[in-house]
Protein backbone atom coordinates (compact mmCIF):
# COMPACT_ATOMS: atom_id res chain seq x y z
CA UNK A 1 0.00 0.00 0.00
CA UNK A 2 1.51 3.37 -0.84
CA UNK A 3 2.56 5.73 2.14
CA UNK A 4 -0.69 8.17 2.33
CA UNK A 5 1.78 11.23 3.11
CA UNK A 6 3.65 10.36 -0.01
CA UNK A 7 4.24 13.28 -2.67
CA UNK A 8 5.43 10.80 -4.92
CA UNK A 9 7.48 7.97 -5.96
CA UNK A 10 10.85 7.46 -7.07
CA UNK A 11 10.61 6.29 -10.69
CA UNK A 12 14.02 6.87 -12.63
CA UNK A 13 17.46 6.84 -11.13
CA UNK A 14 20.52 8.20 -12.58
CA UNK A 15 24.45 8.40 -12.58
CA UNK A 16 26.39 10.23 -14.55
CA UNK A 17 29.90 8.23 -14.76
CA UNK A 18 31.69 10.63 -17.12
CA UNK A 19 30.70 14.52 -16.97
CA UNK A 20 28.31 15.48 -19.78
CA UNK A 21 28.42 12.33 -21.22
CA UNK A 22 25.15 9.83 -21.56
CA UNK A 23 24.30 8.70 -17.76
CA UNK A 24 23.37 5.59 -16.87
CA UNK A 25 20.12 4.22 -15.81
CA UNK A 26 20.03 2.36 -12.07
CA UNK A 27 17.54 0.21 -10.34
CA UNK A 28 18.76 1.40 -7.02
CA UNK A 29 22.00 4.14 -6.12
CA UNK A 30 23.64 4.78 -3.01
CA UNK A 31 23.72 8.31 -1.87
CA UNK A 32 26.56 9.75 0.77
CA UNK A 33 26.72 12.78 2.57
CA UNK A 34 28.73 14.38 -0.49
CA UNK A 35 27.92 12.39 -4.10
CA UNK A 36 25.50 9.86 -5.77
CA UNK A 37 28.20 6.33 -5.65
CA UNK A 38 29.56 6.41 -8.98
CA UNK A 39 28.69 10.01 -10.05
CA UNK A 40 31.02 12.02 -12.34
CA UNK A 41 34.08 10.37 -11.55
CA UNK A 42 35.43 11.05 -15.37
CA UNK A 43 35.92 14.12 -17.39
CA UNK A 44 36.49 14.67 -21.15
CA UNK A 45 39.00 16.92 -22.58
CA UNK A 46 39.97 18.42 -26.12
CA UNK A 47 43.75 16.92 -26.12
CA UNK A 48 45.11 19.50 -27.70
CA UNK A 49 44.44 22.16 -24.73
CA UNK A 50 43.18 20.13 -21.66
CA UNK A 51 40.07 22.52 -22.42
CA UNK A 52 36.63 20.77 -20.23
CA UNK A 53 33.92 19.51 -22.72
CA UNK A 54 31.44 22.33 -22.53
CA UNK A 55 27.87 21.31 -24.54
CA UNK A 56 26.30 24.16 -23.41
CA UNK A 57 28.37 27.09 -24.66
CA UNK A 58 30.60 25.27 -28.01
CA UNK A 59 28.98 23.66 -30.71
CA UNK A 60 32.23 21.13 -31.02
CA UNK A 61 31.00 19.23 -28.00
CA UNK A 62 27.19 19.07 -28.94
CA UNK A 63 27.97 15.32 -29.87
CA UNK A 64 28.91 14.48 -26.25
CA UNK A 65 25.87 13.48 -24.94
CA UNK A 66 25.59 10.66 -27.58
CA UNK A 67 28.35 8.50 -26.41
CA UNK A 68 26.90 6.19 -23.54
CA UNK A 69 28.88 5.43 -20.43
CA UNK A 70 28.97 2.23 -17.58
CA UNK A 71 30.69 1.63 -14.87
CA UNK A 72 31.55 -1.90 -14.16
CA UNK A 73 31.16 -3.73 -10.47
CA UNK A 74 35.13 -3.02 -10.26
CA UNK A 75 33.75 1.15 -10.54
CA UNK A 76 35.86 0.92 -14.09
CA UNK A 77 34.41 2.82 -16.64
CA UNK A 78 32.97 1.99 -20.47
CA UNK A 79 32.31 4.16 -23.23
CA UNK A 80 30.48 3.73 -26.50
CA UNK A 81 30.11 5.81 -29.32
CA UNK A 82 26.84 5.46 -31.19
CA UNK A 83 27.13 2.38 -33.50
CA UNK A 84 30.25 0.94 -31.35
CA UNK A 85 30.91 -1.65 -28.89
CA UNK A 86 31.95 -0.90 -25.30
CA UNK A 87 35.36 -0.05 -24.56
CA UNK A 88 37.39 0.68 -21.35
CA UNK A 89 38.48 4.04 -20.62
CA UNK A 90 40.41 5.76 -20.01
CA UNK A 91 42.71 4.34 -22.63
CA UNK A 92 43.75 4.70 -26.26
CA UNK A 93 41.39 2.96 -28.05
CA UNK A 94 38.14 4.66 -26.31
CA UNK A 95 40.36 7.86 -26.64
CA UNK A 96 40.63 7.17 -30.75
CA UNK A 97 37.07 6.24 -30.68
CA UNK A 98 35.48 9.17 -28.82
CA UNK A 99 38.08 11.59 -31.16
CA UNK A 100 37.01 9.73 -34.72
CA UNK A 101 32.89 10.23 -33.28
CA UNK A 102 34.04 14.12 -32.15
CA UNK A 103 35.96 14.86 -35.46
CA UNK A 104 38.71 16.52 -32.90
CA UNK A 105 41.53 14.91 -30.44
CA UNK A 106 39.50 14.21 -27.59
CA UNK A 107 40.53 12.45 -24.20
CA UNK A 108 38.50 10.84 -20.91
CA UNK A 109 40.20 11.53 -18.12
CA UNK A 110 39.80 10.57 -14.10
CA UNK A 111 39.12 13.66 -12.04
CA UNK A 112 41.54 13.34 -9.39
CA UNK A 113 43.77 10.14 -8.77
CA UNK A 114 41.28 8.88 -6.38
CA UNK A 115 39.00 7.94 -9.02
CA UNK A 116 41.51 6.51 -11.30
CA UNK A 117 42.02 2.74 -11.39
CA UNK A 118 45.27 1.92 -9.00
CA UNK A 119 47.47 1.23 -12.63
CA UNK A 120 46.05 4.47 -14.71
CA UNK A 121 49.27 6.83 -14.90
CA UNK A 122 47.99 9.14 -17.76
CA UNK A 123 46.91 12.57 -17.28
CA UNK A 124 43.86 13.58 -14.84
CA UNK A 125 41.42 16.90 -15.35
CA UNK A 126 39.49 18.92 -12.97
CA UNK A 127 35.69 18.96 -13.02
CA UNK A 128 34.29 22.24 -14.06
CA UNK A 129 31.97 23.30 -10.98
CA UNK A 130 30.97 21.94 -7.50
CA UNK A 131 28.06 19.62 -8.10
CA UNK A 132 25.97 19.76 -5.43
CA UNK A 133 24.74 15.63 -3.75
CA UNK A 134 21.71 15.35 -5.11
CA UNK A 135 19.71 16.62 -8.38
CA UNK A 136 16.35 16.24 -7.88
CA UNK A 137 13.30 16.47 -10.25
CA UNK A 138 9.47 15.63 -10.17
CA UNK A 139 7.12 14.35 -13.29
CA UNK A 140 5.23 17.11 -11.83
CA UNK A 141 7.74 19.98 -13.08
CA UNK A 142 8.01 17.79 -16.28
CA UNK A 143 4.18 18.09 -17.20
CA UNK A 144 4.12 21.84 -16.97
CA UNK A 145 6.57 21.59 -18.85
CA UNK A 146 4.96 20.03 -21.40
CA UNK A 147 1.92 22.36 -21.07
CA UNK A 148 3.93 25.06 -22.04
CA UNK A 149 5.57 23.73 -24.98
CA UNK A 150 3.12 20.61 -26.24
CA UNK A 151 5.32 20.14 -29.14
CA UNK A 152 8.85 19.16 -27.34
CA UNK A 153 10.29 16.48 -25.28
CA UNK A 154 10.37 16.89 -22.45
CA UNK A 155 12.12 14.27 -21.55
CA UNK A 156 13.84 13.94 -18.03
CA UNK A 157 17.63 13.31 -20.04
CA UNK A 158 17.69 16.94 -21.03
CA UNK A 159 18.05 17.62 -17.61
CA UNK A 160 20.13 14.95 -15.50
CA UNK A 161 18.47 14.41 -12.70
CA UNK A 162 19.89 11.95 -9.79
CA UNK A 163 16.39 11.40 -8.71
CA UNK A 164 13.05 11.64 -10.82
CA UNK A 165 9.67 11.28 -8.74
CA UNK A 166 6.52 10.45 -10.07
CA UNK A 167 4.25 13.19 -9.24
CA UNK A 168 0.27 13.97 -9.99
CA UNK A 169 0.56 17.61 -11.98
CA UNK A 170 0.26 20.61 -10.04
CA UNK A 171 -1.54 23.47 -12.17
CA UNK A 172 0.60 26.42 -12.89
CA UNK A 173 3.64 25.12 -11.37
CA UNK A 174 7.00 23.75 -11.13
CA UNK A 175 6.13 22.50 -7.48
CA UNK A 176 10.27 21.53 -6.07
CA UNK A 177 11.18 25.12 -7.32
CA UNK A 178 8.72 25.86 -4.22
CA UNK A 179 10.31 23.46 -1.43
CA UNK A 180 13.62 25.40 -0.99
CA UNK A 181 14.50 25.19 2.68
CA UNK A 182 12.06 22.47 2.94
CA UNK A 183 12.95 18.72 4.19
CA UNK A 184 12.24 15.33 1.81
CA UNK A 185 12.75 12.03 2.71
CA UNK A 186 13.26 9.39 -0.05
CA UNK A 187 12.94 6.26 1.38
CA UNK A 188 15.51 6.08 4.10
CA UNK A 189 17.24 9.11 2.59
CA UNK A 190 17.04 12.50 4.39
CA UNK A 191 17.25 15.75 2.16
CA UNK A 192 17.23 19.31 2.70
CA UNK A 193 15.86 20.95 -0.66
CA UNK A 194 19.01 23.79 -0.72
CA UNK A 195 18.42 25.43 -4.15
CA UNK A 196 16.29 25.70 -7.95
CA UNK A 197 18.42 23.85 -10.50
CA UNK A 198 19.18 27.20 -13.21
CA UNK A 199 19.41 25.46 -16.66
CA UNK A 200 21.30 25.91 -19.36
CA UNK A 201 22.01 25.57 -23.00
CA UNK A 202 23.16 21.92 -22.57
CA UNK A 203 18.99 21.17 -22.03
CA UNK A 204 18.19 22.11 -25.61
CA UNK A 205 21.03 19.94 -27.48
CA UNK A 206 19.69 16.61 -29.21
CA UNK A 207 20.37 12.96 -27.52
CA UNK A 208 19.32 9.63 -28.55
CA UNK A 209 15.14 9.82 -29.19
CA UNK A 210 14.50 13.63 -29.16
CA UNK A 211 16.33 16.42 -31.15
CA UNK A 212 17.65 20.14 -30.61
CA UNK A 213 14.56 22.01 -29.38
CA UNK A 214 15.79 25.88 -28.20
CA UNK A 215 11.75 26.05 -26.56
CA UNK A 216 12.48 23.67 -23.87
CA UNK A 217 15.21 26.38 -22.25
CA UNK A 218 12.65 29.79 -24.08
CA UNK A 219 9.62 27.98 -21.81
CA UNK A 220 12.24 27.81 -18.65
CA UNK A 221 13.75 31.42 -18.71
CA UNK A 222 10.10 32.48 -19.26
CA UNK A 223 8.32 31.20 -16.59
CA UNK A 224 10.47 29.53 -13.95
CA UNK A 225 13.56 31.95 -13.97
CA UNK A 226 15.51 29.44 -16.02
CA UNK A 227 15.15 26.76 -13.36
CA UNK A 228 13.60 22.84 -13.52
CA UNK A 229 14.16 20.87 -10.30
CA UNK A 230 16.19 21.36 -7.29
CA UNK A 231 19.57 20.62 -5.79
CA UNK A 232 19.73 19.20 -2.07
CA UNK A 233 22.00 18.33 0.29
CA UNK A 234 22.22 14.99 2.63
CA UNK A 235 21.16 15.10 6.10
CA UNK A 236 21.35 11.00 5.87
CA UNK A 237 22.71 8.84 3.34
CA UNK A 238 20.98 5.69 2.52
CA UNK A 239 20.48 3.70 -0.40
CA UNK A 240 17.43 4.76 -2.54
CA UNK A 241 15.42 2.03 -4.50
CA UNK A 242 13.26 2.46 -7.59
CA UNK A 243 9.54 2.69 -6.05
CA UNK A 244 10.69 4.61 -2.86
CA UNK A 245 8.28 7.01 -1.61
CA UNK A 246 8.98 11.04 -1.02
CA UNK A 247 7.38 12.86 1.48
CA UNK A 248 8.05 15.71 3.15
CA UNK A 249 9.54 15.23 6.85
Amino acid sequence: MADAAALGTVSQLWRYPASSLAGERQDAIEVGSRTVAGDRLFGLVDATNGEIARPDREAKWHKVPLIRTRLSVARELEVAVPGGGWLAAPGAESDRAVSAFLGFEASIRPFGQENAAPSYAGPLTEARYAKAPIHLLTTASLARLKALHPEGAADPRRFRPNIVVDMEPVEGSFPETEWIGRKLAVGDLLLTVSEPCRRCGFTIIAQDGFDSDPGILRNLVRHNAHNLGVYCTVDRPARVEIGAPMRFV
